[in-house]
């Protein structure tokens, strides 16, 4: 039989997700989606497409940089959740949405370490308001926790539709990567849904797409 961890035991080991989330290297579950196979009868894969020009390279490791940034935020936000909120089918929800969303944070790794590129340096400032955010939202009951994930999942998803839009064409890796994210995030925003909850009034939809635009612009560049 597993051991009930008390409050102060969740505490410490949310503690240490966090700084896991920040500063650990991070191994996925599920392999590390690969592109599709073209369809030239020529055999080609993934590793026989053109090399990036500069250019691309550097675009498309800024776009993975904001894209693993946001993994690390939804790590703060569904961790914070769970130890902030007192529903216990939601906790459990939100601990296992936040152990999937590991694949996320490994994915773009890798990626920006083939890009040649780093992470955001602002990884610190970014898990610490996600967290505070979700916290509070966990605190606030189980309505306005339910709202604020669809929100976040769904805004999330666009925001991923768009980099698939900007992404160079010739890097199909980023791309198989971003979709399979893509998928995920459509997959717990209805998780969500299923459980009862509604996305939230507009001028709290206006107020979390500008703070998500402020942090997508800085980690663009940081």
């Amino acid at each position: 039989m597993t051991p009930r961890l008390s409050p102060t035991d969740h505490l410490i080991a949310t503690l240490d997700q966090g700084l896991r989330t920040v500063w650990g290297r991070h191994h996925a579950r599920r392999p590390t989606p690969q592109p599709a196979a073209p369809q030239t009868g020529t055999g080609a894969g993934a590793a026989d497409e053109a090399p990036l020009s500069e250019a691309e390279q550097r675009l498309s490791g800024a776009l993975m940089r904001v894209n693993h940034v946001g993994e690390v935020c939804a790590q703060a936000l569904y961790n914070a959740q769970a130890l902030g909120g007192e529903d216990p089918e939601l906790k459990a929800q939100w601990r296992a949405a936040a152990e999937e969303e590991v694949d996320h944070l490994a994915w773009t790794e890798q990626r920006l370490a083939e890009l040649g590129t780093r992470t955001s340096l602002l990884n610190p400032l970014w898990y610490t308001g996600a967290f505070t955010l979700g916290w509070l939202a966990g605190r606030a009951g189980r309505g306005a926790a339910l709202a604020f994930v669809i929100e976040t999942e769904r805004q999330v998803e666009a925001h991923l539709a768009s980099h698939l839009e900007r992404l160079p064409t010739g890097d199909h890796a980023s791309r198989a990567i971003v979709t399979q994210m893509k998928a995920d995030e459509a997959a717990h925003a209805e998780a969500a849904e299923a459980a009862g909850g509604a996305r939230p009034p507009q001028p709290l939809r206006w107020a979390m797409r500008a703070a998500a635009k402020v942090m997508t612009v800085t980690a663009h560049r940081l």
